[in-house]
């Protein structure tokens, strides 16, 4: 699986969550990985995919109850769903 395709895999991960993960809705980090091939999780490519949506501001970074949480950036949602349109 290449980098990008991770990359959907985790907005779209975040998005079909109930409620979706935008802004002050969040989940656990380790969540996300859940639904990857056993092989994948804990890979170079698979932490490079997820450092990536942190440095292009798509997901933010909480620290709660010495977790680290996370959720989709509402004030990127356009760029986000261009993002994902571009991949399709």
């Amino acid at each position: 699986m290449e980098k990008k395709a991770l990359q959907k895999f985790f907005i779209r991960k975040l998005m079909n969550f109930d409620p979706p993960k935008w802004g002050a809705s969040h989940t656990e980090e380790r969540n996300i990985f859940k639904g990857l091939p056993k092989h994948l999780i804990g890979m170079k490519i698979t932490k490079q995919a997820i450092n990536e949506l942190y440095k292009l501001g798509f997901i933010k970074k909480y620290k709660k109850t010495s977790e680290i949480h996370i959720s989709l950036n509402p004030e990127k949602k356009k760029e986000i769903e261009e993002f994902l349109d571009v991949l399709l």
